[in-house]
């Protein structure tokens, strides 16, 4: 063989697959991560909402009726 390293890494990465499916498989909790832009994101939408708000056209007043 003339890359045993490559023979090692490649053996070594089939059997972390081959072993990820089976029911007794190490397991890495997924941690929640805290959104970064989410602050960001809030005042913007605050912004675009108030905004919207601002240059909606507002219903024309009702004509008065004779009756």
């Amino acid at each position: 063989m003339e890359l045993p390293t490559g023979y090692v890494t490649a053996l070594d990465a089939m059997n972390r697959h081959v072993n990820s499916a089976r029911p007794d498989a190490p397991v890495q909790i997924e941690r929640a991560r805290s959104p970064l832009l989410a602050p960001a994101r809030r005042a913007a939408a605050v912004a675009l909402r108030r905004l919207a708000d601002r240059i909606q056209p507002r219903p024309a007043p009702a004509a008065p009726r004779c009756s």
